[in-house]
């Protein structure tokens, strides 16, 4: 089993950066993809990016370049650093992780989840 801290979240001016975080914990964290996804309210759980066993990085289609997903095995952390944010970009954002050789990127694909960290970005 693998338990998912998420942190970092808040509120941001359009334009601007967030750091979110999401320490793992549990036996052999690396074997695990990992994925971000985000929720705003009244709509359905969005993929945002997913980082593979070897680091491979998978984005969706909205992140344009602004986003990007790392892991740190050593630490049992995985990083979304968000750049040049939108008010549209406004949700809860939730990491995820799977026992998996493959990317994924529908959450019904995984089976551990955060509690989540909310990201307001005002206009």
């Amino acid at each position: 089993q693998v338990q998912l801290v998420e942190s970092g979240g808040g509120l941001v001016q359009a334009g601007g950066s967030l750091r979110l975080s999401c320490a793992a914990s549990g036996r052999t964290v690396s074997i695990y993809v990992f994925g971000w996804f985000r929720q705003a309210t009244g709509k359905e759980r969005e993929f945002v990016a997913a980082v593979s066993r070897n680091s491979r990085t998978y984005y969706g289609d909205f992140v344009k370049g602004r986003f990007t997903i790392s892991r740190d095995n050593a630490k049992n952390m995985v990083y979304l650093q968000m750049d040049s944010l939108k008010p549209e970009y406004t949700a809860v954002y939730y990491c995820a992780a799977v026992n998996s050789i493959m990317e994924r990127t529908t959450p019904s694909e995984y089976n551990y989840w955060g509690q989540g960290t909310q990201v307001t970005v005002s206009s």
